[in-house]
């Protein structure tokens, strides 16, 4: 019994020291005036998979938790009316190509037709001027000529229509295509899938939301500094991070947002005590060459200390100096 008794006073000193030590330690950088700390919870950016077009979903081919990469087949949208769709286009396109070798066709004979009226015409003309023709035959062959002019331009009108409307019905066929394409669902980016929205067989509107992922390139922690403290923040200062979970591993940050206006006090407050009370909204973000290296261990929303420093003249304190790879 009194060895159990002495084991634990040990055990219970022993904690104490910790305690002390780890208090003292911590202490000596929460009265440095260097440095400035708040509270916050590790956020990333986050996106959300939808659907452009409304219609069911066949399939989602992620679980929440996933890892994805970048262009990875997230969902894919039914489709079979859009198929039915395409193929019309590219039916109607084959039409329009023959009419366009129609039009060509036609011109070619309208083309023909001009030039026998037009040598005719001016063998006439000639002979008109030297009166050696009826009033009658040149009136005639003048009508012929510029029926034949009116039809090589009519002619050459419906090639450029053909050409439009195959320009048109491929631009249709593209739409299309692109809507099937816009159907299969992809990662926009690098990240973890944190909610599926929705399941396989349901119809959404356009724009209904499938699934929504977290960019873990972009990871950050908000914070709140006070009025006296924030002033003197800059964007790009040094922070580290600790989260509770890891205690004794320090995370390098910078400043990316200070906020322009303050938070938690009324405006109508007007002495000076209260406006010590003034909070200002900061973010600091996370390297993503850092990111990149522990990707699979970053988890959102996780609670921690930001720790800034204000007078990059004061050395970091031992137990927030970076170690190994964070140094990189």
């Amino acid at each position: 019994m009194k060895k159990i008794i002495t084991i634990l006073v040990i055990i219970a000193v022993a904690g104490i020291a910790v305690y002390f030590v780890k208090a003292r330690r911590e202490a000596a950088v929460y009265n440095n005036p260097g440095f400035a700390y708040g509270n916050g919870r590790l956020e990333a950016t986050e996106i959300n998979i939808a659907s452009k077009l409304s219609g069911k979903i066949e399939n989602i081919l992620v679980n929440e938790g996933d890892f994805v990469k970048k262009g990875q087949h997230l969902a894919q949208m039914q489709t079979n009316v859009l198929a039915a769709e395409l193929a019309q286009a590219k039916a109607m396109i084959k039409v329009k190509e023959g009419e366009l070798a129609a039009a060509k066709a036609g011109a070619l004979q309208a083309q023909s037709e001009y030039r026998n009226a037009k040598l005719r015409y001016d063998r006439v003309k000639e002979l008109w001027e030297k009166n050696a023709t009826s009033k009658q035959t040149y009136e005639n062959d003048q009508m012929l000529f510029e029926s034949a002019e009116a039809g090589l331009a009519a002619a050459k009108a419906k090639i450029q229509q053909a050409e439009a409307a195959i320009v048109a019905a491929k631009a249709d066929a593209d739409r299309i295509q692109a809507d099937i394409d816009d159907s299969r669902l992809e990662a926009p980016r690098d990240g973890r899938i944190q909610y599926r929205i929705a399941e396989p067989g349901e119809v959404l509107s356009a724009g209904g939301k499938v699934l929504n992922q977290v960019d873990l390139s972009d990871v950050y922690m908000t914070f709140f500094l006070p009025e006296g403290t924030a002033g003197k923040v800059k964007i790009g200062a040094d922070v580290r991070i600790v989260l509770d979970a890891l205690p004794d591993i320090p995370i390098p940050a910078k400043i990316s947002y200070v906020a322009s206006t303050a938070q938690f006090t009324p405006k109508t407050v007007e002495t000076k005590v209260e406006r010590q009370k003034l909070m200002f909204r900061v973010k600091a973000r996370i390297a993503p060459e850092l990111l990149k290296k522990y990707i699979e261990y970053v988890k959102t929303g996780l609670p921690g200390v930001a720790w800034v420093q204000i007078n990059p003249e004061k050395p970091w304190p031992a137990h927030l100096q970076l170690k190994g790879a964070e140094k990189k």
